[in-house]
């Protein structure tokens, strides 16, 4: 089992911010901005190349929960930035598909 699926399992202790039967919500423990969630659906799923078309739908989901945190941690006014990583030239640094809430900071273009 990834680290993801365990602490979307609650093996692992994480600051989790939201948790419902698709997804789970945690801040990164290693913030690159006053604003870092994770967003992960609770299946695992490697990257978006593995996804399945039957998955599909977990992603506008991931987003929409993504945005609703934005507007929890208020940074949804001044601006956020949703990063989906894929493939370890991109960075993705955990093989389950996840998002990045990022905000609270301007963000500088391009990302990196």
């Amino acid at each position: 089992m990834c680290l993801f699926c365990r602490i979307s399992a609650r093996e692992i202790s994480a600051d989790i911010v939201f948790q419902d039967d698709r997804i789970t919500a945690f801040r990164d423990i290693n913030p690159q901005a006053p604003v870092h969630i994770l967003v992960i659906p609770n299946e695992h799923i490697p990257s978006l190349v593995d996804m399945k078309p039957e998955q599909e739908g977990i992603v506008g989901y991931m987003v929409r929960a993504a945005t609703v945190l934005a507007e929890r941690e208020g940074v949804a006014q001044s601006g956020f930035r949703l990063v989906i990583n894929t493939g370890p030239n991109a960075g993705q640094s955990v093989d389950h598909i996840h998002i990045h809430l990022l905000g609270g900071r301007p963000m500088q273009w391009p990302p990196g």
